[in-house]
């Protein structure tokens, strides 16, 4: 072998990355920086403004909830729609009743509500906010396992619409959850805007090969869309749930125009075995019963109050 192709081959090897490198590596080791502050009382719940740093620079903003009650809980992060942050109304109320069941909430804000973007803008970018998100929600894991009224072996996720996407994709990279609520969420950003010219296509197959688009009127050229696609299906939620140890419960409407059912379906389908899924005969909005049977399953999964305890509190 000449010295100029084993130079070659080196410089090759050393482009490559190592095995086992993911975009959504977490350093749980680096400081957090965390700061908080009261912002209101609800319903015997204590609800804190809390920031700390991201590892993709700047400070993650959100709200801290907690129980009232001694001892060790369980933690959960809890993720908001879009457009939408920790305060909107959906995801108070949701941190509340979680709250209220016993466990410390950790809710985050996405990076565009941080900014005060679009949620989508059909443009790299958009890949980047994904993987900052999971890597700010997996910093926040540790922010609440180092809290000591936290049991860090009951670890949880709760997401509703945008919020549930994104935990599909974060269950799939975050071995310590044990338990997840996905709510009137589809795969990801690709399969919100296509379904695959196969109806028959299966699973992750779903946003690759050929596709009908469904964009917004105004939106991206074609060749911006293609730029957009190829960005995004390496960290597609449907690519990455089918990884995941946690115990999954999605929850759907039969009437949802925002997230299609065949669309939500299709993310079921990727899920792994054993995964429960509930349908509801409600739009995007899903009914009290849906938030009941939630806090059922958590409470089966990580031992929080079952929904008759937590409604005496």
């Amino acid at each position: 072998m000449t010295h100029s192709l084993r130079l070659l081959m080196a410089i090759s090897l050393a482009a490559l990355p190592h095995r086992g490198a993911s975009p959504f590596a977490n350093d749980r080791h680096a400081p957090l920086r965390v700061a908080d502050s009261l912002w209101k009382q609800q319903d015997g719940v204590e609800i804190r403004a809390i920031r700390f740093d991201s590892p993709k620079g700047g400070r993650v903003t959100g709200l801290l909830f907690l129980p009232g009650n001694g001892g060790r809980h369980p933690g959960i992060l809890l993720g908001h729609g879009a457009p939408g942050d920790s305060r909107s109304e959906r995801a108070v109320e949701m941190g509340v009743a979680l709250a209220r069941a016993g466990t410390v909430v950790l809710a985050i804000d996405a990076p565009f509500a941080r900014r005060g973007d679009a949620p989508v803008t059909f443009t790299p970018s958009d890949s980047a906010d994904q993987v900052q998100l999971v890597i700010d929600s997996r910093r926040g894991l540790d922010l609440l396992v180092a809290r000591p009224d936290i049991d860090p072996s009951r670890l949880g996720y709760v997401g509703t619409s945008y919020g549930g996407a994104q935990g599909a994709l974060l269950v799939g990279v975050e071995p310590r959850l044990r338990a997840a609520v996905l709510r009137v969420a589809d795969g990801g950003f690709t399969a919100h805007f296509s379904d695959p010219c196969d109806p028959a296509a299966q699973a992750g197959a779903t946003i690759r090969g050929c596709l009908i688009w469904t964009l917004p009127e105004g939106g991206p050229s074609e060749a911006e869309r293609e730029r957009w696609a190829a960005a995004m299906r390496p960290i597609e939620p449907i690519e990455y749930i089918g990884r995941a140890r946690a115990r999954i419960l999605f929850q759907s409407g039969r009437q949802d125009a925002s997230v299609l059912p065949v669309r939500a379906a299709r993310l079921h389908q990727a899920a792994p075995a054993g995964s429960v899924v509930e349908w509801y005969d409600s739009g995007h909005r899903l009914p009290a019963e849906a938030t009941a049977s939630a806090l059922s399953f958590l409470a089966r999964a990580l031992g929080t109050l079952a929904p008759a305890a937590a409604s005496s509190r």
